[in-house]
């Protein structure tokens, strides 16, 4: 998705999000090309399945129930699907 299409899904102002996006895509969660003047930008799922991992493992010290939400939501196929947040409190 372009840039600015971001921007405007997410009423941010272009700038803000030309930031955000060069910061994750440093961070090596989205990846992007050009195509003409626009700058596609796409999530790498590859590196952000890895950080919630790590995050999973890292923070959640073995306590499986306080990640679950997560868990959840990493497990699910649909765009329609949302966090369980029964086990979050």
């Amino acid at each position: 998705m372009p840039a600015g299409e971001v921007a405007r899904a997410l009423d941010t102002p272009a700038n803000t999000m030309s930031t955000q996006l060069a910061i994750l895509a440093r961070a090596g969660l989205v990846r992007s090309r050009r195509e003409s003047r626009s700058i596609i930008y796409m999530a790498d799922y590859a590196q952000i399945t890895a950080l919630l991992g790590f995050l999973m493992e890292d923070c959640c010290q073995g306590r499986a129930e306080i990640c679950a939400p997560i868990g959840e939501l990493a497990a699910c196929k649909s765009a329609a699907c949302t966090p369980s947040m029964e086990n979050a409190q």
